[in-house]
């Protein structure tokens, strides 16, 4: 691509010493509008005092050039011509913006999930320019996680209304497929029997006399496909998706020590008990490995049923270890019942 467009948000000002700027890096069906996703990291870095930026992932269709996007050398779509865009190539390009806004040290970068595979990139590219860095539920994927994210392309690929991307009508039954399948990895085990356990599916099917009667875990994960392709195109699902799978220090530096002897940001690495899309124990062993390269790392762990999703929904787990590692006082941390 010869050139891109970023689409981005702001929140508060930056100061005269350019250094109160804190990046807050969306997953993967998040967007550069933080505060319309995860409100309680805008509480946190209160906009009075904190220049908040977030910025739409390449490949994304909240504004940013993605496959969806017109390619200028043949005034059509991208489609499956888009490029397989990495971590590194969206982090360098926040780098050109931030440098645009006149950002001249970023005193936090935070993100979950690929949101946290940026943040760390962050840590690693550009040492200088980063002092703190929190990164949750976010490591390398494991194989078990290429291969979730190869079955959800795959069934967006086998959707007739597919056209190598280039698709008037959205490929809905393969989008509305691979988001049920990514529910499954974003939960966990405990919470689907919690909520939904053997009941038959509130709509009245009935699973023991229908073929296609569902029972109520089905009807949730149905749900949650159909409601997805209200706001995301597939597309973008692909290539981020895409953007998660070579997210790989070795490939980038030559070796994990290259990569992570260049950190000099702390780092606060975070893994949820139920996470099995990204295991607490890889979080943790990452954690290890960067203390082993002389990086100021640490880990927290925090006990959620809510697997992957923890760092959204149980938000509230993570403000003792996020209130430590950047020592704020804000409303959030007093309504949790600490001192301030």
């Amino acid at each position: 691509m010869k050139e891109v467009v970023l689409h981005y948000a702001t929140y508060g000002k930056l100061n005269q010493k350019r250094d109160n700027a804190v990046l807050v890096c969306h997953a993967l069906s998040g967007s550069a509008r933080i505060a319309d996703w995860w409100p309680e990291i805008v509480k946190i870095f209160d906009p009075k005092d904190h220049f908040v930026i977030g910025i739409n992932l390449l490949g994304s269709c909240y504004g940013s050039t993605g496959p969806r996007s017109i390619d200028p050398d043949t005034g059509s779509i991208y489609g499956d011509s888009f490029p397989v865009v990495t971590i590194l190539d969206s982090v360098r390009a926040q780098k050109i913006l931030l440098d645009h806004l006149g950002v001249e040290l970023l005193q936090a970068v935070v993100g979950g999930s690929i949101g946290g595979m940026q943040a760390l990139q962050w840590a690693v590219e550009y040492p200088e320019k980063v002092s703190k860095c929190a990164a949750i539920a976010a490591t390398p994927l494991s194989a078990m996680g290429l291969a979730l994210n190869h079955l959800q392309r795959l069934a967006i690929f086998q959707d007739s209304d597919w056209n190598g991307g280039r698709y008037s009508q959205q490929p809905e039954q393969g989008l509305t497929l691979a988001r049920a399948i990514a529910t499954c990895s974003y939960k966990s085990a405990d919470l689907f029997q919690q909520r939904h356990a053997r009941l038959s599916n509130r709509n009245g099917d009935s699973p023991y006399t229908a073929l296609k009667g569902r029972f109520d875990i089905a009807g949730y994960l149905d749900y949650q496909g159909s409601s997805f392709i209200k706001r995301f195109d597939a597309a973008s699902y692909v290539s981020i998706t895409k953007t998660m799978d070579t997210f790989d220090f070795e490939k980038i530096y030559g070796s994990e020590k290259e990569a992570f002897q260049r950190i000099k940001a702390e780092i606060l690495l975070v893994g949820v008990s139920s996470d099995w899309l990204f295991p607490a124990k890889d979080v943790k062993a990452l954690t290890t490995k960067l203390k082993e390269y002389g990086v100021d790392a640490r880990y927290c762990e925090i006990e959620s049923s809510h697997g992957h999703d923890a760092f959204l929904a149980d938000f509230h787990l993570l403000i003792p270890a996020l209130a430590e590692f950047f020592e704020y006082k804000s409303n959030l941390l007093c309504s949790q019942s600490m001192p301030c």
